[in-house]
């Protein structure tokens, strides 16, 4: 049976997401449940993860690739780790140094500037990025020397909080500056809940300038994604248990569990046929006429049948699904 709903990865460095896909594909086809032509088991993501992030990526399977664009507009929650004193080509790890500066902030410097970075703010995107310009990926543009213009952008940081400073050592002193006096660190570990669209090496790279310096990010990993956090994720290593012969369904959550910040309605078989049809439904003839208002799962016997939406007393189709 052609399978239906995620499959959550805790994707590892060095890995894109486009080949976390491929992954999955591949244990599908070991396991004689990829299929082949119309019947072949759609695959897709619900975000990317750059290779040198590691964390929660959503796999969706069948029908569930029908809501990664609703996980695409999810909220998403990430630990980062910037590293004071150095900005480099692509504000993270692997690029060459940029610019450098011998100011470290303190603990407290880190903590009150935060809120000045909480709320909707504006971000200019890192020119190492996917984002395409005249039809060309800004990377690939930026490797190749050409002149990159990246526009501001808004979007919203929900929370952001320090999880851990790293102090100073002593070995420390044997840089070639003069430590500054006080409590100095020279890196800490940020928690933070974004919305989509947000860079979290443009937040790094804007957080260090605001505290007179400057700065990349050495660690990210993504602990949420929407409803999706690393308490079901799985490792690369029980993914290919898949293709070994384990059952999917001890790894694959049901395509509602994508939906669960919504509510679930139950249809007649008429209904439910209905909907199947593409036809409107009087929110009047629903069951125990529920106080229905905006969108919703529509399901018969439990099983999804559309995501819809209540407008005004009637009842329409965002997505079926054929399950």
């Amino acid at each position: 049976m052609k399978p239906h709903g995620w499959i959550i990865l805790d994707k590892p460095l060095e890995l894109g997401s486009t080949q976390a896909v491929g992954a999955v594909k591949r244990n599908l086809r070991e396991a004689g449940l990829l299929g082949k032509g119309k019947d072949k088991t759609k695959v897709g993501h619900g975000g990317t993860l750059d290779p040198l992030a590691t964390g929660v990526l959503p796999i969706a399977l069948g029908e569930a690739t029908k809501l990664c664009g609703r996980m695409l507009d999810a909220s998403k929650l990430y630990e980062f780790t910037i590293a004071f004193g150095s900005e480099t080509e692509t504000l993270d790890a692997e690029g060459d140094v940029s610019e450098t500066s011998e100011h470290l902030p303190t603990l407290a410097e880190v903590e009150a500037i935060l809120p000045q970075f909480t709320g909707p703010i504006e971000q200019i995107p890192p020119k190492y990025s996917a984002l395409k310009i005249d039809g060309k990926r800004a990377y690939d543009l930026a490797r190749a020397g050409e002149a990159v213009e990246m526009k501001m952008r808004t979007v919203e940081i929900y929370t952001l909080s320090v999880s851990s400073p790293t102090r100073l050592r002593q070995q420390a002193a044997k840089s070639p500056f003069p430590l500054p006096q006080g409590e100095r660190i020279d890196s800490v570990t940020i928690i933070a809940n974004v919305s989509k669209g947000t860079y979290i090496r443009s937040l790094a790279r804007d957080i260090a300038r605001a505290l007179g310096t400057v700065g990349h990010v050495t660690m990210l990993r993504r602990t949420k994604a929407g409803p999706f956090t690393l308490k079901r994720a799985i490792s690369l290593d029980k993914l290919n248990e898949i293709g070994k012969g384990a059952d999917i369904k001890d790894y694959l959550l049901p395509l509602e569990a994508g939906l669960d910040d919504i509510p679930a309605f139950d249809l007649t078989p008429d209904q439910a046929r209905l909907l199947r049809q593409g036809q409107v439904l009087d929110e009047r003839e629903m069951i125990g006429n529920p106080a229905i208002n905006g969108t919703f799962l529509a399901t018969e016997d439990g099983s999804p049948v559309a995501l819809a939406e209540s407008v005004d007393g009637t009842i329409k189709v965002i997505r079926g699904f054929n399950m």
